[in-house]
């Protein structure tokens, strides 16, 4: 089946497409797909099969996502935590996994058309060699599209994420790309799988539990102390500043050489983290091109 279902849709769709546009609009929504395992055992068929319709009905759901013109989906497919499962049903979610990307590098025609930018959020390297290529091939081929965002979490889980993210400013700090001072939440935020996707406007757990099942956590809290962090930044400065001004023998009282100084100390901490993160993607564009190069 198509991951973007082609053609016009049924009448009870569009007259409900045609409600949900009277109100506001969310730019992005979030999906843990969930329940795909207590549908098959209701239905008495094999857990699989639950998985695979669960997938079908993401097609259907992904259609009506395009027609009322939501820009950002993002679809929790495959947590961590599932590795933990039975290698029988592990195994056929990876041969799922499998034959939908190779369907998805297959409708290259149909992701130009609309624009789709297919981003993988997770640990790809837990996965399967081939799945890891198959993906590379995906956001490679995909990246340059800026229409709407499809974004799967695989092999994923918000801690999991934060780690990375720490991860990768601990490395920035090893290379000299980054001094201590420079790392803060902010920061973090811009190491996140998703750093480059807005807050999602609506939740959707397909399963109607009320679970959040480590997904997306930092993203949940981190709008709550914006302006908390940006006022914790601006004390560390003041505080670095003056240490600065006391160990050249200046005055911390002098405002003209304080004011300097601060201004001097926020535009090197700027281009130093726009460096880092620079690096950062090239990093990650390096990953997958090598993916790529030896599929080849």
């Amino acid at each position: 089946m198509s991951w973007i279902r082609e053609g016009e849709l049924s009448f009870w769709e569009r007259l409900g497409v045609g409600v949900i546009r009277a109100g506001p609009m969310p730019r992005h929504i979030a999906f843990i797909m969930d329940g795909n395992r207590r549908f098959a055992e209701k239905q008495k068929v094999k857990k699989l099969e639950g998985h695979s319709q669960g997938f079908a009905k993401l097609t259907e759901t992904l259609q009506w996502c395009l027609s009322l013109g939501i820009r950002e989906v993002t679809v929790y497919a495959f947590s961590i935590e599932n590795f933990k499962r039975s290698k029988e049903e592990v195994d056929g979610l990876m041969e799922l996994a499998r034959q939908k990307f190779t369907r998805l590098l297959e409708e290259q025609e149909n992701l130009e058309k609309h624009g789709v930018c297919v981003r993988m959020l997770g640990d790809l390297t837990l996965l399967p060699q081939d799945i890891q290529q198959l993906i590379a091939k995906i956001e490679l081929t995909t990246s340059r599209y800026n229409s709407c965002f499809l974004n799967i979490c695989l092999a994923y889980t918000s801690r999991e994420e934060i780690s990375h993210a720490v991860q990768e400013l601990a490395w920035g700090v090893e290379q000299g790309l980054l001094q201590p001072s420079d790392v803060s939440e902010s920061l973090i935020d811009k190491c996140l799988y998703s750093c480059k996707s807005p807050h999602p406007d609506i939740l959707i757990r397909t399963s109607g539990e009320v679970r959040l099942s480590d997904f997306l956590l930092w993203q949940k809290a981190r709008d709550m102390y914006m302006e908390e962090r940006k006022w914790q930044q601006l004390e560390n400065d003041k505080a670095q500043v003056t240490e600065k001004l006391k160990q050249e023998g200046s005055s911390p009282r002098d405002p003209q050489a304080w004011q300097m100084l601060l201004q001097d100390c926020r535009a090197k901490r700027e281009e130093r983290i726009q460096d880092f993160l620079q690096a950062l993607e090239r990093k990650r564009a390096d990953f997958l091109e090598k993916l790529v190069s030896a599929s080849a």
